[in-house]
């Protein structure tokens, strides 16, 4: 069945956007059409053929006490309660997985320690598919990590839903091989008074196309989404967003950074925001950076605002792309710093800001030495 996903619905409205658990509502993309005009569809044919799957793939999760841990069917009504796909990968994950792995949290819990939710790929042509829902309920707080490590050709779609007053702190990591495809429709729903901190981390794989989507259940609702990207030589990173302002009084952050090196390096940030005819009081601003190390990489960035409303709190974007600061360099050496470690401080600084907002100080250390090796590397991996 498809549907539009937003709930004023006005006749022609441009941010009405197209949807459908139904696999034949969507054509296979050429290239041309604008969800899809950045993308290499060649490098991830396979991702958009259901009948090359070669099955479903449940990640490992960490047993924590007070979470709950399934495999249900996907005619469990827990799973598929927050939008149907937008685009014809996330149709076809959804209409090739068997299973879905569910992760509840349950009412009132407060956990210490993250959940780590693991995929690692031990390589193989065939793609596979994977459905993932993890449900805050009311009052639940809680961090959960998602590594994806390896090579693996993976195809996978996650729900987050958080009931009234739970707090989420979601981090997924693709520290891919650099041989790995990876598509990702990550859809959350956000109760009343919910938190969401989202944070997208991206170093590896040869093309990796991550789709976070958001969507408010409740007044009050407060989401802050970060995002991090490394993007080397022949690599692809593509970053979609949608954020959907439909109920009054809800906030939204968005603020990703990324740094690119080498030969036909190529990140892709589009970030749409829209902020409905009844969403009074919204307060929301989106930011992306990029910083371009050396010729031949290729950054994309496109923020993308619709004000359907007088009355909100504020609204704003901005996107910016530019290369390495000389000027920056040039202060450092002169103090007595080499270029090699000047470089790297530069590049720290510029991370920072994200990075310390993971909140995991392993996870932090490891991802900016991941970012080092990169650099030392200089576009050569």
């Amino acid at each position: 069945m498809a549907e539009i996903v937003n709930r004023s619905q006005e006749a022609g409205a441009s941010y009405e956007r197209f949807a459908s658990w139904d696999l034949a509502d969507f054509d296979v993309p050429t290239g041309r059409e604008e969800q899809w005009r950045f993308t290499p569809i060649a490098r991830m044919s396979s991702l958009l053929d259901p009948a090359a799957y070669g099955g479903t793939v449940h990640p490992s999760v960490d047993e924590t006490q007070g979470a709950r841990v399934e495999k249900v069917g996907l005619d469990d009504e827990r799973v598929g309660v927050v939008a149907a796909p937008g685009d014809r990968c996330s149709a076809v994950s959804w209409n090739v997985v068997d299973e879905a792995t569910l992760i509840t949290l349950p009412r009132g819990v407060d956990l210490d320690e993250p959940i780590v939710v693991a995929y690692r790929g031990e390589g193989g042509e065939a793609p596979l598919a994977s459905h993932l829902v993890i449900r805050a309920e009311e009052g639940a707080k809680a961090r959960i990590v998602i590594e994806h490590t390896g090579s693996m050709r993976l195809n996978a779609g996650i729900e987050c839903i958080l009931e009234e007053n739970s707090s989420l702190e979601f981090c997924s990591l693709q520290e891919w091989d650099r041989d790995a495809i990876h598509a990702c429709h990550q859809r959350a729903k956000v109760g009343a008074h919910a938190n969401l901190k989202h944070t997208v981390v991206t170093l590896g794989g040869d093309l990796v196309r991550v789709c976070p989507d958001v969507a408010f259940a409740g007044e009050g609702a407060n989401v802050d989404m970060y995002g991090v990207y490394f993007t080397d030589s022949d690599q692809h990173h593509e970053h979609r967003l949608w954020v959907n302002h439909d109920l009054p009084r809800c906030r939204s952050r968005v603020t990703y950074k990324g740094a690119l090196q080498g030969r036909d390096a190529h990140s892709v940030w589009v970030g749409d925001v829209v902020i409905g005819a009844s969403a009074f009081g919204t307060d929301s601003y989106e930011l992306n950076r990029n910083l371009v190390l050396n010729e031949g990489a290729k950054a994309d960035s496109v923020p993308n605002l619709e004000i359907l409303n007088g009355d909100i709190e504020g609204a704003g974007h901005a996107s910016a792309t530019g290369r390495f600061d000389d000027e920056q360099l040039f202060y450092l050496m002169s103090r007595g710093i080499d270029e090699r470690r000047a470089r790297k401080l530069v590049v720290h600084g510029f991370f920072a800001e994200i990075v310390s907002e993971i909140g995991i100080s392993d996870i932090e250390t490891r991802l900016m030495d991941a970012i080092d090796a990169r650099l030392e590397a200089g576009g050569r991996l």
